[in-house]
C-alpha cells in the first residue's frame, strides 16, 4: 500500500513538472519582420495600455508577457491618474504599475517607459505623458498645472483618441493653448480599432508625431502578431534600442503607424519602409518578353494599383511573398517604367504612396500584359 502511494506521488510529481515545462515552452516570442530604414532601427511600440491600477483587467506583468509574445520592443503602461474604479481593492499608487512590471520587462528585453493617462472631460479629452520620473506631481485639478508638471520632467505628451466622442470632435482653443506652449507634441491617429482621418490631417498640418496604440484594457488573446491580426503599433525609427533614443525619435517625429493592413505616416518614412521591403530581382529578357521577380521581404502586406501604362492593373503582395511578372515588349531602346500607387500605405487621408521603378535596358515596351503568377514563400 505504501509503495502504491509513493508511486502515485511520484507520478503526480512528474505530471506537475511536465505541465510546468509545457507552460514555460508555450510562452514563445514571435518576431515581427519590419525593416530598419534610413540608418535607424525600427522599434515596434505600444505606448498606451491599462492595468487593474486604473480601469484595466490585468496585473502589470501580464502586459509585459503579452508584448513579448507579440514581438513588441517597447511599451508604456499608462494607467489613468484621475479614474481608478478598482481602488477599493487596489490602492491608489500611480508609480506602482511601472515598478511591478519593470523587473520582468528587463528580464525579457522589453523597454518599459513610465507613463500615465491624464483624464479630463472632452473637450479637451485625454492625454498620455511618458518618460516621467514620478507620476504623482501630475495628480492636480488644473490641466495646465498637470501639463506643466509633466513638461518639467521632460515628458512627451500626446492627445489620445481625438474622435472618442463624436459630439465633441474638433480642435478647440484649449488644444491650441497646449500646442503653443509646446506641451502637445503628438496625436493618436489610431487608437485600438479606430483610425481618425481628423487626427491624420492635424498631424500633418501641425507637425505632430504620429502615434498608434492599443489602449488595451482586457487581456490580449493574440498568440503572435501577423499581417492579418496584430495590435496597432507605433513604429519608432531610433538610433538605438534605448529609452533616450526613443524619446529623441518621438520628439523628432520619426514614427509611422502599422494598423490592420495599413502603414500610415509622413511620406519620407512610409516610402522608406516600402523601399526597404521590396526587391526586384531575376530580370530576364527573351525575345519580346521581359520577366522579373518582385519580393516582399517584410511582414507588411501591400496593395498596388497601376497609374502608368505598363504592368498589371492590380498587384497584391502579401507579407513575405514572391510575385513573378512578365511584360511583352515591342522592340529595343525603351526602358521598362512602372508607375503605381501603394493603396494601403497612406501619406495623407485616402492618399496612397506613389512609387516608380525603371527596369534598366534600352527596350521599347508594348502596353499589352503577358502572364502573371504569384507564390508565397
Amino acid at each position: 500500500m505504501k509503495r502504491s502511494v509513493r508511486s502515485m506521488v511520484a507520478v503526480m510529481g512528474i505530471v506537475v513538472v511536465l505541465l510546468s515545462a509545457a507552460g514555460a515552452f508555450a510562452q514563445v516570442r514571435h518576431e515581427v519582420r519590419i525593416p530598419d530604414i534610413l540608418g535607424y532601427q525600427t522599434l515596434k511600440c505600444d505606448f498606451h495600455m491599462h492595468t487593474v491600477f486604473s480601469d484595466g483587467n490585468v496585473w502589470p506583468t501580464v502586459r509585459v508577457d503579452e508584448a513579448w509574445r507579440e514581438g513588441l520592443d517597447v511599451i508604456a503602461i499608462t494607467d489613468h491618474i484621475e479614474y481608478q474604479p478598482h481602488k477599493q481593492d487596489v490602492p491608489t499608487n500611480h508609480n506602482r504599475p511601472y515598478e511591478i512590471a519593470l523587473p520582468m520587462a528587463k528580464d525579457k528585453g522589453i523597454l518599459l517607459i513610465r507613463g500615465a493617462e491624464i483624464t479630463r472631460d472632452t473637450p479637451p479629452g485625454h492625454f498620455n505623458a511618458v518618460f516621467l520620473d514620478d507620476v504623482n506631481p501630475l495628480d492636480t485639478k488644473d490641466l495646465l498645472d498637470c501639463m506643466a508638471a509633466a513638461d518639467k520632467q521632460g515628458a512627451f505628451i500626446w492627445w489620445n483618441h481625438p474622435d472618442w466622442k463624436p459630439e465633441h470632435i474638433g480642435w478647440f482653443d484649449i488644444h491650441t493653448t497646449l500646442y503653443e506652449k509646446k506641451y502637445l507634441r503628438g496625436i493618436e491617429v489610431v487608437n485600438g480599432d479606430t483610425y481618425s482621418t481628423n487626427a491624420h490631417r492635424w498631424a500633418l498640418e501641425k507637425n505632430l508625431t504620429f502615434m498608434a496604440n492599443s489602449d488595451i484594457h482586457a487581456p490580449s488573446l493574440l498568440e503572435k502578431s501577423t499581417a492579418e491580426k496584430h495590435r496597432p503599433m507605433t513604429l519608432v525609427f531610433a538610433r538605438e534600442k534605448s529609452i533616450p533614443a526613443i524619446k529623441e525619435a518621438l520628439e523628432a517625429g520619426r514614427t509611422a503607424i502599422w494598423f490592420e493592413d495599413k502603414i500610415i505616416g509622413r511620406r519620407e518614412y512610409v516610402n522608406a519602409l516600402f523601399e526597404a521591403s521590396i526587391q526586384i530581382t531575376d530580370i530576364e529578357r527573351e525575345g519580346r518578353a521581359v520577366r522579373f521577380t518582385v519580393r516582399n521581404d517584410s511582414a507588411l502586406p501591400m496593395e498596388l494599383q497601376r497609374e502608368g501604362p505598363l504592368g498589371p492593373k492590380q498587384v497584391s503582395l502579401p507579407a513575405d511573398s514572391v510575385l513573378r511578372v512578365r511584360i511583352n515588349v515591342s522592340g529595343p531602346e525603351t526602358p521598362v517604367g512602372l508607375s503605381y500607387v501603394v493603396k494601403n500605405f497612406l501619406i495623407a487621408p485616402e492618399t496612397g504612396l506613389p512609387v516608380n521603378y525603371t527596369i534598366p535596358g534600352q527596350i521599347k515596351i508594348d502596353t499589352n500584359m503577358g502572364a502573371l503568377g504569384t507564390g508565397t514563400r
